[in-house]
């Protein structure tokens, strides 16, 4: 059997590269196929299949705390809820508590300053992980000056150096001495970043913590779910007694599965990442029916080879077995390639993912291991059966004797239909897949021209760390007069938060002269701003006046978005009113401010989100500077001033680091990360899928004309004109293709709901997308059916009668 299965592979080897063009189209289809499902699968691997290489991690747990029907919510736990919680429970062997900063300055000897992330934990954090130290020890007590290394963060600055344990580095400006390095498999809990350095949990009556238990070996989910509502109240009572939030004790405790670790992103993209694999599934389907349908043509030009393999002896059984071998091989081939389509189109959604917000950007680690290994061994095998089973059916039912009787093979009715049955079947599903397309194009297209409020063109924005230097309102101003005299730059201001790079401050307001009902009291977003914000912004100042520097001084005063005036002063002028804000943190009292403007709507958070009641206060205030965007306009290309304006941050700002320059064009762009990713992949796939299917129109046509050389011949010597000829090969291409249409256009609409029901507000007009899909699968059968046609209408009536 073994001998058999060798000759079988050289030969399906040698019928390959004698048919250099069948193989080519084959692999590259399969390539592009496979490598694409795999790629896709490897970051649905990587997001929510992957579990954490720690101990038993099917028994770790996350906490959250969220209102009925919004998001998960983790992150807002006090170091008191954390002992009362580990202190009072029954179904955890373990609560650990985690508060992780994206922004930790690391500093060594030798090496340039750097940005990564830190992890500040409770004491028992490893050891609740279960988690053993490569080199040294983990933290597993109360000691403040002491940190663990990521296995790369010690490679990157020590070198691997085993010498490393007890010296110093410095974090956040302090320095700290190095206990140990974590295994090189543990990079933090996070799936979309890496931890670089873990340290004590400092400040602990004002940290928020993330919240992760181990659950007991006999304890179940529900079991902790009932435990920790009843320990919550606990919570509810904290947390009401600090905050002014009506809605505080409509939040509930959760109890989820966490052994895949913690991902911000998960929630966001795991439903449109089941829409893009999907999509790639047809673009693979599509592919295999492409290839079946020309294995299939070619199986009937070799009906009298198997006849004659028949005749001498071969059982049907062995053809069988051969025509499966020749496609397995087909398909392997096909995988290797679509092993290196994967890798670069797997880099290419990392560079996408990481050009993201800031404070999203997704820093994922797409590598392969078991499962991504499963599947794509797995997925050639599916493949090259998918493909292959119909021609090798057809061999095993080859009659020996019909088929060595005919003077020219061809193929039977059956044949014929269902070759044009797996066009059809292409065509439905590329109309399919570009409506698809179409369809995330045209959302993306509705998101990019959405009325932001404000005008992002040339405008360029500088971050920096306000906390890690003087903020001293005459140093800032210096640097904003510095930075206008800039040859292109129009206007300048100070901003934090900037428009749509997420949520900023919020608090609670209330207004003279209105009365508030309990239910409807909601956040209110704060910015701070400095003078000349709106003008730099393209923000409308619709009533009163701006900030100016008399307010600097006198900084309690406010302006407020149409949407806050609306809202609180319904047919009152606001202007000259007082509001009163609650501010969001521990400590803060609530002040009284006087609202000296109202400004347009400006998107801050979310395109998706509607448009938030807004206050801007004083970015000068106290003495202090609340601020850390450097907002510029230019007249030109703000980019070609980010040099010399980072040259002046630093200069005038000597201790205070910059942590990024980008434009706000491309910000914009990042708080669509998410529609960006759906767009140009399925745009992508929709276009393969009209390749494949346009090749498989043009195989079946091309080889159609070859098998009715004769036909044709004798029709154009019985008078058939070079238009009849061409008008009958036409015929049957917008026959096939109109078969699929009548197919594909329901499975459109069907595939339209669902997609709009896992994407947040996809629309659901679906007519422009498959119309656009219609047209362009047209156009394309036109194309395909060019040649064909042609060299049908060129067929010489004598040469075709004399192979007769």
């Amino acid at each position: 059997m073994t001998r058999e299965l060798r000759q079988d592979v050289r030969y399906a080897i040698r019928g390959m590269r004698h048919s250099p063009g069948f193989t080519t189209v084959a692999v590259l289809s399969l390539a592009l196929g496979i490598g694409a499902n795999t790629s896709i699968f490897s970051l649905v691997n990587t997001v929510m299949l992957r579990l954490l290489p720690v101990k038993d991690p099917g028994r770790l747990v996350e906490l959250l705390q969220k209102y009925p029907g919004e998001p998960r919510g983790n992150g807002y736990w006090t170091f008191r809820s954390y002992e009362h919680l580990s202190s009072q429970n029954h179904v955890f062997s373990g609560i650990l508590g985690t508060a992780i900063d994206n922004r930790v300055r690391l500093q060594s000897e030798g090496y340039a300053d750097a940005i990564g992330v830190g992890e500040f934990v409770t004491p028992n954090y490893f050891e609740v992980l279960g988690v053993e130290p490569a080199l040294g020890r983990l933290i597993n007590d109360k000691q403040d000056a002491v940190a663990v290394l990521s296995w790369t963060n010690w490679q990157n600055r020590f070198h691997g150096d085993p010498d490393a344990i007890g010296k110093k580095i410095i974090v956040q400006g302090q320095p700290v001495t190095v206990i140990g390095v974590a295994p090189r498999a543990f990079t933090g809990l996070r799936v979309e970043a890496q931890t670089d350095v873990w340290q004590p949990l400092p400040n602990q009556a004002d940290t928020r913590l993330v919240l992760l238990a181990r659950l007991k070996p006999t304890v179940t989910l529900a079991q902790a779910q009932a435990e920790m509502a009843v320990l919550y109240r606990f919570t509810i009572e904290e947390r009401s007694f600090r905050s002014k939030d009506p809605q505080v004790r409509q939040l509930k405790v959760e109890v989820e599965r966490a052994g895949a670790g913690l991902s911000t992103v998960r929630d966001r993209i795991g439903k449109p990442l089941l829409v893009l694999m999907s999509l790639v599934a047809l673009l693979l389907l599509i592919a295999c029916v492409n290839i079946a349908n020309i294995l299939l043509a070619r199986g009937a030009s070799r009906e009298r080879e198997m006849a004659l393999r028949v005749g001498l002896g071969a059982s049907r059984g062995r053809l069988l077995r051969q025509m499966l071998t020749e496609s397995l091989v087909l398909s392997a081939a096909g995988t290797v390639a679509g092993v290196f389509v994967a890798y670069f189109l797997a880099a290419a959604l990392i560079q996408l993912f990481a050009s993201g917000r800031p404070h999203e950007r997704v820093l994922l680690r797409i590598e392969p291991d078991m499962h991504v290994l499963a599947f794509t061994i797995g997925i050639a095998v599916v493949v090259g059966l998918a493909f292959g089973i119909v021609p090798a059916l057809n061999a095993f039912r080859t009659s020996p004797e019909s088929a060595l009787r005919k003077a020219n093979s061809g193929q039977t009715i059956f044949q014929r239909v269902f070759g044009r049955g797996l066009v059809s079947a292409q065509v439905a599903l590329s109309v399919l897949l570009l409506s698809a397309g179409a369809l995330f194009v045209r959302h993306l297209w509705d998101l990019e021209h959405t009325d932001l409020g404000f005008r992002p063109d040339h405008v360029l924005l500088i971050t920096f760390d306000p906390s890690r230097g003087q903020r001293l309102p005459s140093r800032y101003h210096e640097m904003i007069e510095r930075v206008q005299q800039i040859p292109g730059v129009t206007s300048v201001s100070l901003g934090s938060p900037t428009p749509l790079s997420g949520a900023g401050a919020s608090g609670f307001a209330s207004a003279e002269g209105f009365e508030e009902r309990p239910a409807d009291r909601r956040w209110i977003s704060i910015c701070y701003v400095s003078p000349k914000s709106f003008e730099t912004l393209g923000i409308p100042l619709v009533a009163g006046r701006d900030f100016d520097p008399h307010d600097e001084a006198n900084w309690k005063v406010a302006i407020v978005n149409r949407a806050f005036a609306k809202y609180y002063f319904t047919g009152r002028d606001p202007v000259g009113q007082h509001i009163t804000l609650d501010h969001v943190t521990l400590d803060a009292e609530v002040k009284s401010y006087q609202i000296i403007g109202i400004a347009g709507n400006a998107n801050y958070s979310e395109i998706r989100e509607p448009l938030a009641r807004t206050i801007y206060l004083p970015a000068f205030r106290d003495k202090e500077v609340d601020a850390d965007h450097l907002i510029l306009r230019t007249g030109g290309d703000p980019e070609a001033v980010a040099g010399n304006v980072r040259g002046v941050v630093r200069e005038v700002l000597k201790t205070v680091p910059v942590l990024s320059t980008t434009t706000l064009t491309k910000q914009v762009d990042a708080s669509i990360l998410l529609e960006r990713l759906v767009a140009a992949l399925s745009g992508a796939f929709g276009a393969l899928g009209l390749l494949l299917a346009s090749v498989g129109l043009y195989g079946l046509l091309a080889y159609t004309v070859a098998r009715r050389t004769t036909e044709i011949g004798i029709r154009v010597a019985l008078g058939a004109n070079t238009a009849y000829i061409t008008r009958m090969v036409l015929v049957e291409t917008f026959a096939i293709v109109a078969g699929g249409l009548i197919v594909g256009a329901p499975l459109a609409l069907l595939c339209s709901r669902l997609a709009g029901a896992l994407v947040p507000d996809v629309p659901l007009h679906i007519a422009g997308p498959l119309g656009i899909g219609a047209g362009v699968i047209l156009l394309g059968a036109l194309v395909a059916s060019y040649v064909p046609a042609r060299q049908a209408a060129r067929v010489d009536p004598i040469e075709a009668l004399r192979h007769e």
